[in-house]
């Protein structure tokens, strides 16, 4: 399995990198930095003794498996798919989806209208067009630590990850990633528990940790053949990112720029592995990850607490409100458009609503007639 999965995740990492390397230098990112420009060759491995670092990720091994690489031309979009409830992913680039979570407190709250909600982009209020609040399928990405650090970890993390899954949609569908340096896809899209259990079993503790390499091939995976109407990251770590290419900026803006997925983070920080500085940088990355995705970001204070964490972001994923709603500015208009959403309700002193901060809108340059004289 190892040979033959090393990997999906290659391919669409390399799509990733062409991409980055054909945007144009970004506005700046909500957390006001920018995005670095990729360069147009494959950057050589450093010199011994140059203290030159990589400009890009070699690509990964290409694996035998029927997989297609998404359209490195432009960020890939997810199927215009229905599932059985009749749900559509995304219908057009224009129309803007949001998942959301409500809470008064800690308390998820299950009963709002659509009437409760309003949504403004740039601080413009938008018309809501749609509005569901039921148990959709989601295509989840269990993206695992597979370094060195965490060997002792994995089995805990392991049962959690499938108490996630089994607590979830019966009709939810899940891909396993294990990375250190590189990034492994050892299952593929699967209902099967057993089959994500064997995924999850891959443990080669070994190597650094290419954490923002992996969040977006995974994220570029799930745009790519997702088959759920929602998508759903659960990043589980135990240090901080110390082999990728990709910086924590440019991560962020090319999950925004496919619109999703939700990332829901787990840092393991504890133990002594790591300084006080490791961990503050490690628990800066991972809030960013989860928080401009609307998911959130956990820290268990031993491993016993995984389970618990597990359960609740289980309980989070199946209890989202979906929104959508047209942007009042041209589909043609690029820069990050920064999304608020408000819930108010008699019954609720204050409720806060979880749900991404944003999103950098797919740009098309419409094709001109032929002699057609239009």
């Amino acid at each position: 399995m190892r040979h033959c999965s090393k990997t999906i995740i290659g391919i669409l990492f390399a799509g990733a990198m062409v991409w980055l390397q054909a945007q144009e230098p970004p506005q700046a990112t909500p957390e006001g930095a920018a995005a670095q420009k990729q360069t147009e060759t494959p950057a050589p491995t450093a010199a011994k003794g140059t203290g030159e670092t990589k400009a890009q990720a070699p690509a990964l091994t290409v694996d035998r498996d029927p997989v297609r690489s998404p359209d490195t031309g432009a960020p890939a979009e997810a199927p215009l798919e229905k599932t059985p409830q009749g749900y559509v992913l995304r219908t057009n680039v224009e129309e803007v989806e949001l998942s959301a979570t409500v809470l008064d407190g800690t308390r998820l709250v299950p009963d709002l209208k659509k009437s409760n909600f309003e949504v403004f982009e740039d601080g413009v209020k938008q018309q809501i067009i749609s509005f569901q609040h039921t148990d959709v399928p989601v295509s989840i990405g269990l993206v695992v630590d597979n370094s060195g650090s965490i060997a002792r970890k994995r089995p805990s993390v392991n049962k959690s990850a499938l108490d996630l899954i089994e607590a979830s949609n019966p009709q939810d569908q899940a891909f396993v990633v294990n990375f250190s340096d590189e990034a492994y896809i050892d299952q593929d899209f699967t209902s099967n528990v057993s089959k994500l259990r064997d995924g999850l079993s891959h443990i080669e503790s070994r190597g650094g940790t290419a954490l923002y390499d992996a969040v977006v091939a995974s994220a570029d995976k799930l745009a790519a053949d997702a088959k759920r109407p929602k998508q759903v990251l659960i990043l589980i770590t135990d240090g901080e990112d110390n082999a990728s290419t990709l910086t924590l900026e440019q991560t962020i803006r090319r999950v925004q720029e496919l619109s999703g997925p939700v990332i829901y983070s787990i840092g393991l920080l504890f133990g002594d592995e790591m300084t006080h500085s490791e961990m503050r940088h490690a628990r800066r990355a991972l809030e960013m990850l989860s928080t401009e995705t609307g998911g959130m970001a956990f820290f268990p204070k031993s491993i016993e607490q995984v389970d618990q964490i597990a359960a609740e972001v289980a309980r989070d994923i199946r209890n989202q409100y979906t929104i959508g709603y047209h942007s009042t500015k041209p589909s043609n208009e690029p820069g990050f458009r920064r999304v608020l959403v408000v819930a108010t309700d008699s019954k609720h002193d204050k409720l806060t609503v979880r749900t991404r901060t944003g999103y950098f809108p797919v740009v098309r340059t419409a094709k001109k007639a032929k002699a057609s004289g239009e």
